[in-house]
């Protein structure tokens, strides 16, 4: 693992904050999200956080459903009935009485006076009557009412984010609009005089963490504005902060360490209050949490590794939380390690690696492979952006051994 982090202002740091702290105390600092849920269309509201509860407020289905295309019969009528002695009953287009069977498909409404179905594989039309080869009982083959949902049974708590299945049971149940919580607003402020838009001159570097920030914070749920470049200035600096406090969030990136140009964690602090800096991950341990006039500041590390993992850290389950919600958890897959994985003690080590190998039928892993990737250094993108996910490594291991099974989380699906 050459080359996990080359973050080389660890040294600076005399404390890092363990991350589970950092949140806490990050968390405590900001004032309670206080919001006006939004009414929005179904179809409007996919990936959106539910702001209220919601119970069915009628049955599904709201009649006997027929389940099985067949006949629909009087069950007693088929009390007898067989493959040798089939039950012979008068094909009819109305109500069902004894003697009787009607044709019926899947879905439609159990006719009046049948309480059964007979699968169409065991009934046989013929000059106006029907054969009867299978006995059926009272209910068989039929959905009853509320089978899928009983009027008055709760759905969805109040934080849950609803996706296309969420939504069609909604529908079913007669909803047609729900209240969900705003999109937090954020501010995406990348900063660094040697930073550029394109075309980059040997020492200027082409500015990519407000791209890949302000994309995370849409897949998050905010709603991000990529603002301009902002040079490393004290005064810009501050400006460029008190400019998007109108936001629910400012995040900043590069500057956030303690090095003579790292000048965001002192802004921050003389525009509000530094709750955190430095933070016990590894990429990403130079991020500063603040408040700044209630509004949350997170300045995150300018290598760009550092910055995603800092992102995913802080700002993700910060955006959960401003929307009435907890972090979900990210997609894995299991895999052996082909290299042992070093990290220090105290410290939460993201790993990115490669995968090989497939599934088998049951979705198991079937000698699937991670190798750590060895160009893994914080400002290199590529080891990131070509990676098949991480594995996070506890603040309470020294690493983990080659030949061990490990959980690749997929942070970006």
């Amino acid at each position: 693992m050459d080359g996990l982090d080359d973050d080389r202002s660890e040294s600076g740091f005399r404390s890092r904050t363990p991350l589970s702290e950092a949140r806490e105390r990050f968390r405590a600092a900001v004032p309670d999200p206080d919001f006006d849920p939004v009414r929005l269309e179904l179809a409007a509201a996919d990936g959106r956080v539910l702001a209220a509860a919601r119970s069915a407020a009628r049955n599904v289905p709201d009649y006997e459903r027929v389940a099985m295309d067949g006949y629909a019969v009087r069950a007693e009528d088929t009390f007898d009935a067989g493959a040798r002695s089939p039950a012979v009953l008068r094909e009819v287009e109305g109500t069902v009485e004894p003697g009787t069977a009607r044709r019926v498909d899947t879905g439609t409404e159990l006719p009046e006076g049948a309480d059964a179905v007979v699968r169409i594989e065991y009934a046989e039309p013929f000059g106006g009557d029907v054969e009867i080869t299978d006995r059926v009982t009272v209910g068989e083959n039929v959905a009853p009412v509320g089978e899928d949902v009983a009027r008055g049974d709760p759905l969805f708590e109040a934080g849950r984010r609803l996706g296309p299945s969420a939504l069609g049971l909604l529908r079913s149940v007669g909803v047609e609009r729900v209240p969900v919580a705003p999109r937090p607003t954020v501010g995406v402020v990348p900063t660094g005089e040697e930073l550029v838009r394109a075309d980059a001159a040997p020492g200027e570097i082409i500015e990519t963490n407000g791209l890949t920030v302000s994309r995370f914070v849409e897949r998050w749920g905010g709603r991000a504005t990529h603002r301009n470049v902002v040079d490393d200035d004290p005064e810009a600096l501050r400006v460029a902060i008190q400019r998007d406090l109108t936001k629910d969030v400012v995040v900043t990136t590069g500057g956030s360490s303690v090095g003579e140009r790292d000048l965001l964690p002192e802004t921050i602090e003389g525009l509000g209050e530094v709750v955190v800096h430095g933070v016990g991950i590894k990429p990403g341990y130079p991020v500063a949490l603040g408040v700044v006039e209630g509004t949350p500041v997170i300045a995150l590390p300018g290598y760009p590794v550092a910055a995603i993992v800092a992102a995913n850290a802080v700002l993700r389950p910060l955006l959960a939380w401003l929307q009435g919600t907890t972090v979900e958890t990210h997609p894995a897959r299991t895999a052996r390690l082909e290299r042992k994985i070093p990290s220090e003690p105290g410290i939460r080590t993201y790993a990115r690696v490669e995968l090989a190998g497939s599934e088998d039928e049951d979705g198991g892993s079937n000698e699937r492979v991670a190798t750590p990737i060895r160009a893994g250094g914080a400002g290199v993108l590529s080891s990131a952006a070509l990676a098949d996910g991480w594995v996070v490594v506890s603040e309470a291991s020294e690493g983990i051994p080659a030949g061990e099974t490990v959980e690749v989380e997929d942070w970006e699906p």
